[in-house]
């Protein structure tokens, strides 16, 4: 079983920044692919930006320039560094992770429980 825990959102004004981090947890074996999604009220969730094993990174238009994922694989991390916050960016921002699991063994998709993140104007 695995365990994604976000931490880092909050109120920001527009123009300001937060990082948003999003730990895993408990029985791992390689975390693959670890990904960001929003979802503002009413609407489905969207990929925000995505991370490989490898590093190799993508990002929805809408944040490019903007927004930097990365991840710490000592720490079972993936974090999003949101600059230049625009009221639009307001949602709760969800982590995901594709994991390769050792106990029970195989591979799965993990969601974080999301967290708020409201860029005032």
């Amino acid at each position: 079983q695995v365990q994604l825990v976000e931490s880092g959102g909050g109120l920001v004004q527009a123009g300001g920044s937060l990082r948003l981090s999003c730990a895993a947890s408990g029985s791992i074996f390689r975390i693959n692919t670890m990904r960001w999604y929003l979802q503002a009220p009413g609407k489905q969730r969207e990929l925000v930006a995505a991370i490989t094993s490898e590093g190799s990174t993508n990002y929805a238009d809408s944040v490019k320039g903007r927004f930097t994922i990365s991840r710490d694989n000592a720490k079972n991390t993936v974090y999003l560094q949101m600059n230049s916050l625009k009221p639009e960016d307001t949602a709760v921002y969800y982590c995901n992770a594709d994991i390769t699991h050792g106990v029970p063994q195989g591979n799965f998709r993990y969601w974080g429980q999301g967290i708020q993140v409201t860029v005032s104007s």
